[in-house]
């Protein structure tokens, strides 16, 4: 079950072992094969991370539609919604390091979800995830955080197979890997059925190839 009032409250839902065991092997060897270097995108990526173009394996696509991912999500849309998009990223040894931001929403605060499925162990020792609960819904008039203001930031840890949901205007962040070991992830996007129209039209800048026709019930 979905604590709904502890996502709305923290923006976000941690969602351990999702993921079955047995699956973590394909999603790791769908991870590999579709790694392409920043060129082969339609607009390029960022050259510190390596970015895996997967969406069309069905492994993949259903990790994307698991139940208590698709349960937290739709909690915090509200609305009937849609998968956009998924692709797998993980920061190159030595690099990773973003700044906290939020990827806002698109129309109205709540109608884009993020989600990231872990398919490594994480924590510091890989460049985790840092976010701050509760920053999805800022107290109006309220300065927006800067990106180096790490007082309400915690780090995430835990393994492989967890999966993390949350409203895309929680301010978050990658972190540096400092060594060589790897934190490849899966980024699944859910919209609002509202929001469609603009996603046809840049899903193919955003290297989208799967069917995104199918919707969903909050």
């Amino acid at each position: 079950m979905i604590d709904r009032e502890q996502l709305h409250r923290d923006g976000y839902a941690l969602l351990r072992g999702e993921i079955p065991a047995e699956w973590l092997g394909d999603l790791r060897r769908a991870f590999d094969t579709g790694v392409q270097p920043s060129e082969r995108w339609p607009v390029p990526r960022g050259a510190d991370w390596r970015h895996s173009q997967l969406d069309l394996d069905p492994t993949v696509q259903a990790v994307c539609r698991l139940p208590r991912v698709l349960a937290a999500a739709g909690a915090l849309i509200g609305e009937r919604f849609f998968l956009s998009q998924v692709e797998g990223r993980e920061p190159l040894p030595g690099q990773g390091h973003q700044g906290l931001h939020r990827d806002l929403s698109a129309q109205r605060p709540g109608d884009t979800v993020n989600a990231l499925a872990f398919l490594d162990d994480y924590g510091p020792h890989n460049g985790a995830t840092r976010l701050v609960p509760g920053s999805h819904r800022p107290r109006p008039g309220a300065a927006p955080p800067g990106e180096d203001d790490e007082s309400r930031s915690t780090q995430l840890t835990g393994a492989a197979g967890d999966i993390l949901v949350f409203d895309a205007d929680l301010v978050h962040a990658g972190s540096l890997n400092p060594g060589n070991l790897r934190r490849r992830s899966l980024l699944m996007g859910y919209f609002a059925e509202s929001n469609y129209a603009q996603h046809l039209k840049t899903m193919r800048l955003r290297g989208v190839r799967m069917d995104t026709s199918g919707r969903f019930e909050p």
